[in-house]
């Protein structure tokens, strides 16, 4: 995967509804079988952020 792939990825995760819509659920469905999404965008975002310094190394 090119870089920008990885960062549209990643962008996803931090947007339920876009892969609420994409499974054809709700979000809450998606909150409800993946709480960590509900709970902190932040967290999926510094692990994203992690990942692409740990890459650029």
């Amino acid at each position: 995967m090119t870089a920008e792939q990885i960062r549209h990825a990643r962008g996803l995760l931090t947007r339920p509804e876009t892969i609420a819509r994409s499974l054809g659920v709700s979000r809450s469905t998606i909150y409800k079988y993946a709480p960590e999404l509900a709970t902190g965008h932040s967290a999926v975002e510094q692990q994203a952020r992690r990942a692409e310094l740990e890459a650029g190394s």
